[in-house]
């Protein structure tokens, strides 16, 4: 492997850590896709008459 590669590789790897290596990053991501899947069954359930419930998806919020 060359040199430069090597530079690349270790860059990839440095920027990745900084994306997903916070604990606070994650809580957050996976607060969000709760939220936009809870959005999303609301929507369909007002789209076929039924009645909307609140938060029974049971995940910790934080």
């Amino acid at each position: 492997m060359s040199f430069f590669m090597k530079i690349k590789l270790l860059l990839a790897v440095l920027a990745a850590s900084g994306l997903f290596g916070s604990c606070n990053t994650m809580i957050g991501l996976g607060r969000d896709m709760r939220i936009l899947g809870e959005q999303m069954e609301n929507t369909s359930n007002k789209a076929r008459g039924q009645a909307t419930e609140g938060d029974i998806s049971g995940a910790p919020v934080y």
